[in-house]
């Protein structure tokens, strides 16, 4: 009966936590066609999201197209195919890898700290204070990050894209003995706008998931400092697996509706 328990809690929070997390993005996006808009707040989560950013999602593609790289070469060369290594790297960069790894490194690193700040500011009754002074915190705190979200990931992906090609040259030419031109030509032959648009498409969805999740997870946040931490926690894993389950439906979807 315990794990039956068990069970039944995870299966509660979690319809708990989809449920908050779509009724703030629902009234987010009525707050966002009315306003006042403050542009100042957009600016300032977009320098977040997507400058501060930058060093974790560089590491993360340049050594995972490295890996994958190898991985491939090694895999490709038992049928004699390693002049489509360079194609795989490319497709499997721009298509899956970088906008998940991206979006979850971002999750990881921005959205913890949105729940952490509205977390904080919920606990010392700063959003209550808001209200009294008659600004809507979704308006103010939500908005802005949703719309940095969107907006910004694809661009760090479009950089992680070049990154995790980058990795996958050096691994193939530096430890393989692949040339140089033959591994640029094959990188880029095969590959479509639909490639990378597919990838860009998922990681602004991605980046509205991070975004609603963590501050859903912030404004739900009580009990002083352990529950700010707790929301913390909680807005990277709930994050993290919205990322992985909604990839599959996304690029199933993407695939089959509208052939990209």
């Amino acid at each position: 009966m315990s794990f039956v328990t068990a069970i039944g809690r995870v299966v509660v929070e979690s319809v708990r936590a989809i449920g908050e997390a779509g009724m703030l993005f629902a009234r987010s996006m009525g707050s966002l066609v009315r306003g006042p808009w403050y542009f100042r707040n957009w600016a300032q989560q977009m320098l977040e999201l997507g400058n501060r950013s930058m060093p974790i999602v560089v590491v993360t593609a340049l050594f995972s197209g490295a890996v994958f790289a190898l991985q491939v070469w090694e895999g490709f060369e038992k049928f004699g195919a390693v002049e489509l290594v360079a194609f795989a790297v490319a497709l499997g960069m721009t298509r899956e890898l970088v906008p998940v790894l991206a979006s979850i490194m971002v999750a990881g690193r921005a959205g913890s700290a949105m729940a952490a700040e509205i977390g904080t500011m919920k606990v010392t009754e700063q959003l209550d204070a808001m209200e009294t002074m008659a600004t809507d915190p979704v308006k103010y705190l939500v908005v802005p990050r949703i719309v940095a979200a969107a907006v910004m990931l694809p661009v760090v992906v479009v950089i992680g894209d070049l990154l995790g090609i980058t990795g996958g040259y050096l691994a193939s030419v530096y430890l393989n003995d692949a040339r140089p031109s033959v591994y640029w030509e094959s990188s880029f032959a095969f590959i479509t706008l639909d490639d990378v648009t597919s990838g860009l498409i998922k990681s602004s969805i991605f980046g509205v998931m991070i975004a609603v999740f963590s501050c859903a997870r912030g404004f739900a946040a009580g009990g002083g400092a352990e529950g700010v931490g707790r929301a913390t926690t909680g807005a990277v894993v709930t994050s993290s697996m919205a990322i992985l389950i909604s990839d599959f439906f996304l690029t199933r979807a993407l695939l089959t509706l509208w052939g990209l």
